[in-house]
């Protein structure tokens, strides 16, 4: 497969008005988060969102060390393309899931990347979050690029990315797709047009110097 173009997702979606504007500007996929956050939302409320969204717009669900019954509550909704776990889930709940998975590693240090050995295997795709503290995820902060920069697979990059940074992390790193949430918001949950456009646009224009060839188990 030959990555021609990076890949988005605008994450932390609350609000009908926010996911017509991103799909009218071309955004790849929507996060919904449906664990414990300031962006909390119901699947009764997902469902009434994402009411006669048009195809091939990829919706994920976003959850932090969920049972297997609220992981099947999920599926059986028919809601998602996507499911992101973003605590300390055994790779088998990755395993078992009928939807693609996105696993989040959230990063302070190197010795996060430890988590690598654990879930590379398991999860269809691996995300890079920021980590400080026990937060994990949504903190507004980007983590030291460097310490992926020599990693040789695909990954979706997120952790802090907007309209000042977002050019710099991807000649940096050229990840395969982006998360971008808390840095295109007014408040958590409420998206800043201007600023997602101001994104998307840069994110858009990226040319890499090389073609990136990459291979993914799933293709």
């Amino acid at each position: 497969m030959l990555k021609n173009r990076t890949m988005i997702k605008l994450c932390g979606m609350t609000r009908r008005e926010d996911i017509v504007y991103a799909v009218n500007i071309g955004v790849d996929a929507l996060g919904f988060i449906l664990a414990k956050s300031p962006r909390q939302i119901s699947l009764e409320k997902v469902r009434e969102l994402t009411h006669n969204l048009p195809p091939f717009i990829n919706r994920v669900a976003v959850v932090v060390n969920p049972e297997p019954e609220e992981v099947a509550e999920i599926e059986k909704s028919g809601l998602f393309d996507y499911i992101q776990f973003h605590g300390s889930e055994e790779p088998e709940l990755l395993d078992s899931t009928a939807l693609k998975s996105i696993k989040a590693i959230s990063i302070a240090g190197e010795k996060d990347l430890d988590e690598l050995k654990k879930y590379r295997e398991s999860a269809d795709y691996l995300l890079f979050d920021t980590k400080i503290g026990s937060q994990s995820g949504g903190t507004g902060e980007s983590f030291d690029w460097s310490l992926i920069s020599a990693l040789k697979l695909p990954y979706i990059l997120a952790g802090g990315l907007g309209v000042d940074n977002i050019e710099a992390a991807l000649k940096k790193l050229n990840p395969l797709a982006v998360d971008i949430n808390s840095q295109v918001e007014n408040e958590p949950g409420k998206k800043n047009h201007r600023l997602v456009k101001r994104t998307v646009e840069k994110i858009k224009s990226f040319k890499p110097k090389n073609e990136t060839k990459i291979k993914l188990k799933f293709i």
